[in-house]
């Protein structure tokens, strides 16, 4: 009894001082976060590029990474300046869609009988349309100066990563502790790249959708708002929302009826039901196993140590806790508690090291 009560004090302080380290080393991890996930996005576009067959042959190794390295940002540059100038013209812009705002709640308060009108800063007594907007333009400089230090670390990861393989095995004493360890990885990478194939999908579809229907409805910054709604549908629940009230308060100010903004409204919020709450279940399939409790807690939890980067990468970092908790028996009860359905399956199949095949293959 003490042992165990012993044990969980210390697994409590280990996850409390793991929290607080990544709270405060945030400025420091976030980029390299950052490079980790496009090193993983060159690695994945660059085995999607050798796929594609080219007659007999098929592209080498390395003119597909270099190829992958300059498509990923080339479209990165690309997608900062669209944003960063459609930001800029919003924000010269934004005092005159307060004023209108501001009337607009006016005639609405009339009609519903209110003695008082409502004001944005009833809404938002902390900060105004201006101050968002500014905001936004900071946050996109900010990565966008950022950009130069995750670019060195990508180039380090792509340099080093052929030699990662005999570094993971040589952590581990025994061939079998190894082999172990690599099917984990092997599982993570299946269910993590599953992930992010098919949200970036359905990401793009909704990007391209919402980009359209703006451009059709005559809204300006469709483009601005169709990467917006890109980005925010990779946060749960809250993401899909947020990209739908954006243009839909930029239609009540912009237009002088009120049909352009229910046009506006019903046909985002149509598009985002149905691909996302049709198409990409579909698709998802049950490849994730998470409750949908515990990707609301991940959401909070994450968003509140790294922000909008943590939002995006929740339910991940969640797949791959969930994954090594199945695989370790102390652990076990807490992924059982994490899946959707407690049936996390027996433990994974165990693989073979690259030392034990290159061993095969000599012999």
């Amino acid at each position: 009894m003490r042992n165990s009560l012993l044990n969980v004090t210390l697994a409590l302080v280990l996850v409390s001082l793991a929290g607080w380290l990544l709270v405060v080393g945030r400025a420091l991890l976030l980029p390299f976060v950052t490079a980790l996930i496009v090193w993983y996005l060159i690695n994945a576009l660059a085995s999607g590029l050798r796929a594609v067959p080219l007659g007999p042959c098929r592209l080498p190794a390395l003119p597909a990474l270099l190829m992958a390295l300059v498509l990923i940002f080339v479209a990165a540059t690309f997608i900062f300046d669209l944003v960063a100038a459609n930001l800029t013209q919003l924000a010269r812009d934004t005092p005159a869609y307060q004023t209108r705002l501001e009337e607009v709640f006016a005639s609405l308060s009339a009609l519903a009988g209110l003695q008082e009108p409502v004001q944005m800063r009833d809404l938002m007594p902390q900060t105004s349309l201006t101050q968002l907007v500014t905001q936004a333009a900071s946050f996109i400089t900010t990565m966008a100066g950022s950009a130069s230090l995750v670019f060195i670390y990508v180039l380090f990861l792509l340099i080093e990563q052929s030699t990662f393989d005999r570094k993971y095995a040589a952590l581990f004493d025994s061939e079998g502790q190894a082999e172990r360890a690599f099917a984990i990885r092997a599982e993570i990478n299946r269910r993590v790249l599953h992930y992010f194939g098919i949200k970036t999908g359905v990401s793009l579809a909704t990007g391209l959708a919402t980009t359209g229907l703006l451009m059709l409805a005559g809204l300006p910054y469709a483009a601005l708002f169709g990467f917006i709604a890109f980005l925010l549908n990779y946060i749960p629940t809250i993401g899909s929302l947020i990209s739908v009230i954006f243009p839909s308060v930029l239609a009540l100010v912009y237009f002088d009826t009120f049909a352009p903004f229910l046009a506006i409204s019903i046909g985002l919020g149509v598009i985002q039901f149905a691909l996302g709450n049709l198409v990409e279940p579909k698709l998802m399939g049950s490849s994730l196993n998470l409750s949908g409790l515990v990707i609301l807690l991940s959401l909070a939890f994450w968003g509140a140590i790294w922000g909008v980067t943590g939002m995006v990468l929740c339910v991940p970092l969640t797949v791959v806790i969930l994954i090594i908790c199945a695989e370790i028996p102390q652990t076990r009860p807490i992924a059982v508690l994490l899946s959707a359905d407690g049936n996390v399956g027996p433990p994974l199949q165990h693989r073979q090291t690259p030392a034990a095949e290159t061993a095969q293959s000599r012999g």
